[in-house]
């Protein structure tokens, strides 16, 4: 009997979380992914968390090489 009203609750639980899987508004799921991954990298980079310090020294690298490559390219089509 136990079983059966158990099996019969999971079954009324999995519909209704699935029902509201899907009436969510996408809008609404799509207002946090408004920022690239750029700038959460420098929203971390000032977190008081382990290896926060790390990514602001990536973030940096990441723009000197891009800088560097500008440069690079700009040689290039200078000929």
């Amino acid at each position: 009997m136990y079983k059966t009203i158990s099996m019969a609750a999971l079954a009324a639980l999995t519909i209704l979380s699935v029902g509201c899987l899907g009436s969510g508004d996408a809008s609404a799921s799509n207002a946090a992914d408004t920022l690239t991954r750029r700038q959460k990298n420098e929203i971390i980079s000032t977190l008081p968390v382990p290896g926060a310090r790390g990514v602001g020294a990536a973030l940096d690298v990441s723009d000197r090489l891009a800088e560097r490559a500008q440069a690079h390219d700009s040689l290039a089509g200078a000929r």
